[in-house]
């Protein structure tokens, strides 16, 4: 007799579908913890001398390290000026959209990592705040001894205006650098939810990041690798979420197999 085939419930590795969490809720959120980072960017405000101390020693760490010099990728970019202002351009203007963008396309089409990404970036965020408090850094466009143009300055659109007279921003804030940790992140999330073969050129995204905050002089190499490091903690720390049954899918199971005894029916 043929084993009877049945039916069970659906493969718990399917695609996440969870809801989405209430829009209101969610801007609020996102409109509270920008308000506390541009709180404590202020806070860590005014400790110019020990920023440009710091700076000194970051550059000379780096040479100790013999990592390579962030002139050469200046340099690079000086051959032309308009190569220079995209890529003045690129710092000033793509870092908050295409993060808000990546949360927004997460929230209205994958609702189930969307939180997620919401809880890794909320945390290096936080992280970078602690490390901005207790390590002002000059950057390097800042420090006459690295030797590097400020190139927004020079060539603009320029999003900076003096140190001592910026209200809107604190200078002294490189390490790390969350141009480079929130790129990284947009990076990483679209690779864990997408399935095309063309997804890691989102990598991309935080490679010409990374050249461009150090091409322009406004991070140290070192920026980013503090980025990047405080990012895989946020990532070991903050669950990723787990794939949940897809409603109406089922499959047959397989027929079972009758044991047959050794020696039955002599």
């Amino acid at each position: 007799m043929h084993a009877r085939e049945e039916f069970e419930e659906p493969d718990p590795t399917g695609p996440p579908t969870r809801g989405r969490p209430p829009l209101v809720r969610e801007l609020l959120l996102v409109a509270g913890l920008f308000l506390v980072y541009k709180l404590g960017r202020q806070l860590a405000s005014g400790h110019t001398a020990e920023a440009y101390r710091n700076g000194r020693e970051v550059w000379d760490l780096e040479r100790a390290l013999h990592l390579p010099g962030e002139g050469a990728v200046q340099s690079a970019l000086l051959h032309g000026d308009l190569l220079v202002q995209i890529a003045n351009t690129y710092y000033a203007a793509v870092h908050f959209p295409a993060t808000a963008a990546f949360l927004i396309w997460l929230y209205l089409r994958r609702p189930g990592h969307y939180v997620w990404a919401r809880r890794a970036l909320a945390a290096v965020t936080a992280a970078a705040l602690v490390l901005h408090l207790v390590y002002p850094l000059a950057p390097p466009r800042l420090l006459p001894a690295t030797g590097l143009a400020d190139t927004a300055r020079l060539f603009g659109p320029s999003v900076y205006g003096p140190p001592e007279a910026d209200q809107l921003s604190n200078q002294f804030a490189a390490m790390p650098s969350l141009h480079f940790g929130w790129a990284l992140m947009a990076a990483i999330g679209l690779i864990a939810v997408t399935r095309t073969a063309w997804r890691w050129l989102w990598l991309l995204h935080p490679l010409v990041t990374l050249l461009v905050i150090v091409g322009t002089a406004n991070h140290f190499w070192l920026d980013a690798l503090a980025a990047a490091a405080l990012l895989g903690l946020a990532l070991a720390v903050v669950r990723r979420p787990r794939p949940v049954p897809v409603p109406g899918i089922v499959r047959p199971r397989r027929p079972e197999r009758r044991r047959v005894l050794v020696g039955a029916g002599r």
